[in-house]
């Protein structure tokens, strides 16, 4: 969004209890660490948060019913270039009880991620930088993929991984990441898959497919499940540039032109000369 920009979003709100819900709503702080998108505690404030405003603030759902809500954005003209993250919350609130026992909080958010800055949004982009084979304590298979967040945008991973290859030819999969990792720009994060744990130790050729959105990226490595804890990393080269497919065909054509300019200036000549 471009300093000064305005939008406006609507939410439905579901009550999916047999009693009504009185139901809070209210923009609040987000961050990324440890590849995870973690709301901020309560009302929690930053700029994101303070440019977002939720009309109504409260609603009254029926029970088994819906409500809708208006969740406006506005960036302030002066608003500094970068991403901001934040959460829109829906609050209920258990009633106070004489005995002074605990009061229950439950809230349920949508993630807000907004890019500042003139022009289009920064570019997306991740690589899969190594795969490791790994047991768990309890005794189960897991591949973890290192991916590195490269662009100019957070990510939310997901994905999945295939085997071929194994003892005795055997194959299996797809199994599928495990869901919940949030890449911050620059940042590095495990991307985990679990696998059966029968499977035996290997080696086996994986192949795993990641993708955010609509970025896709794929790595293949051959890999063995150690007894326990984790096997050596496998680093994964980075795809080849491409830049010298274009350059090489633009040579090819401008000697092409070349070789046809020649032969009619020489035809030219002959002409004349005759």
């Amino acid at each position: 969004m471009a300093p000064g920009a305005v939008i406006l979003r609507h939410i439905a709100v579901t009550n999916t209890t047999p009693s009504v819900a009185h139901v809070l709503l209210y923009a609040a702080a987000a961050s990324l660490a440890n590849g995870a998108f973690l709301g901020g505690a309560g009302h929690t404030v930053n700029e994101l948060s303070s440019w977002t405003s939720v009309q109504p603030g409260a609603l009254i759902v029926p029970a088994d019913g819906q409500a809708i809500a208006v969740v406006a954005l506005a960036i302030p003209r002066d608003a500094s270039p970068g991403e901001r993250y934040g959460v829109v919350w829906a609050q209920v609130t258990s009633a106070s009880r004489p005995d002074g026992g605990v009061v229950q909080v439950s809230r349920v958010g949508i993630r807000l991620y907004v890019s500042v800055g003139a022009g289009g949004a920064p570019a997306a982009n991740f690589v899969i930088a190594s795969l490791t084979a790994e047991r768990t304590a309890g005794g189960r298979p897991m591949v973890v993929a290192a991916v590195r967040n490269t662009g100019g945008r957070a990510l939310d991973m997901s994905g999945s991984l295939r085997l071929s290859g194994g003892p005795g030819g055997l194959g299996a999969g797809p199994f599928p990441a495990t869901l919940g990792t949030t890449l911050a720009i620059g940042d590095t994060e495990p991307v985990a898959i679990a696998l059966d744990r029968q499977l035996p130790a290997g080696p086996w050729n994986v192949e795993i497919t990641l993708r955010s959105a609509l970025i896709e990226h794929h790595a293949r490595a051959t890999l063995t499940f150690p007894a326990t804890g984790a096997a050596q990393a496998v680093h994964i080269a980075p795809p080849r540039s491409h830049w010298l497919v274009p350059l090489l065909t633009g040579f090819a054509g401008l000697s092409l032109l070349a070789l046809v300019l020649r032969g009619a200036i020489a035809r030219r000549r002959r002409h004349h000369g005759s």
